[in-house]
């Protein structure tokens, strides 16, 4: 086995298909251009699928859970068990990414990396990986071991490869752990070499004085962590959670297996980021679903050059976002597929 798989080669994309895709939008009962970023949106779809008519209908949504140490810092408003809650609340039904994969008809994928009070009896649908009972306090050394992080990478990997043997068309990773926006604010002024003020944010409710405190810790952890800033993998072995680790071996796998991937909001955008980090040719494979209330949500989003389909002040996670833009990349689809060209419709075509 590669213990480096993340540095496969991503797969081509077709540029046959991107043409003919092209062609057929320049042919569509339309002024050219008319519909603006979907045009290209499909035209990208359809390189990325190797198909002239792409589509969005086979969805897959994993959501990765896991807690993190730093959270006895006071970090998070909220106790870890919520972790383990939500966990039980989303295989009920009864959370918000719950509600939006019934309502798209996705599968919807439930994995326990480790959380901090251990699911007894486990709830059904939910596979437990138990990475350990969260990742340590990274204000006391790395948040993570090397086996643990490389466990947590391939759990991303593992998903994808079932959602490809399902026959997803799209694969949407979200994520479920208390103090996790600690964590990514940390890896992202890491990796964008920002400062702490310029990117932690209120996460799930901070007042004023929890944001501060917030901010402090993230300062604390970046100096003592910092110099290994430039290395994606060891920052996010120190810095990370396993959530963010194994949406981060998602994304690299998405490309591998040549699976597009709707990102979700600030935590999934730093895995993404740090996807792009350890292997660069990922980049095509990501499509992001929108820009969040998390300050240094918009920082990241520039940093990987992306242009969300959304902006709705979302800070939920869960995949939440990402799902709701599935049907606007479903509209868009069908749009490309369905209209019919100047010819079929008898039509007369500009300059003609």
């Amino acid at each position: 086995m590669n213990h480096d798989w993340w540095q496969v080669a991503a797969r081509p994309l077709d540029e046959a298909a991107r043409t003919l895709a092209a062609i057929r939008q320049q042919q569509l009962t339309k002024p050219r251009g008319s519909l603006g970023r979907l045009e290209q949106l499909t035209i990208h779809l359809a390189a990325l699928q190797g198909c002239e008519r792409p589509a969005v209908e086979r969805l897959w949504i994993a959501i990765f859970a896991g807690d993190h140490g730093v959270a006895e810092e006071g970090v998070s408003p909220y106790p870890q068990a919520v972790t383990g809650q939500m966990l039980r609340n989303f295989a009920a039904g009864g959370a918000a990414i719950s509600v939006l994969a019934r309502q798209l008809g996705a599968e919807l994928e439930l994995l326990d990396l480790g959380t901090a009070e251990p699911l007894e009896p486990p709830p059904a649908g939910v596979r437990r990986l138990q990475l350990g009972r969260g990742t340590a306090n990274f204000l006391r050394g790395p948040a993570m071991s090397a086996q643990q992080g490389r466990d947590a990478l391939e759990a991303g990997r593992d998903s994808v490869r079932r959602a490809r043997a399902a026959g997803a068309q799209l694969y949407i990773g979200g994520e479920m752990g208390i103090a996790n926006t600690s964590s990514a604010s940390a890896l992202a002024c890491a990796l964008l070499e920002r400062p702490a003020t310029a990117l932690v944010g209120p996460g799930t409710g901070l007042d004023a004085v929890g944001v501060a405190r917030k901010i402090a810790v993230v300062e604390r952890a970046l100096v003592l962590h910092g110099a290994h800033a430039g290395e994606p993998l060891e920052i996010l072995l120190r810095l990370g959670g396993f959530e963010i680790a194994a949406l981060t071996g998602a994304y690299l796998a998405c490309a591998q297996e040549g699976l597009p991937a709707l990102v979700d909001g600030f935590i999934c955008s730093v895995a993404a980021l740090l996807a792009v980090r350890l292997n660069p040719a990922c980049r095509d494979w990501l499509l992001f679903a929108h820009c969040g209330a998390e300050p240094g949500h918009r920082r990241v989003l520039e940093a990987l050059a992306a242009e969300p389909l959304l902006e709705l002040g979302l800070r939920l996670g869960e995949g939440s976002g990402a799902a709701l833009a599935v049907p606007l990349l479903q509209l868009a689809c069908r749009l490309h597929g369905e209209m019919a060209t100047f010819a079929e419709a008898a039509v007369a075509d500009a300059g003609r």
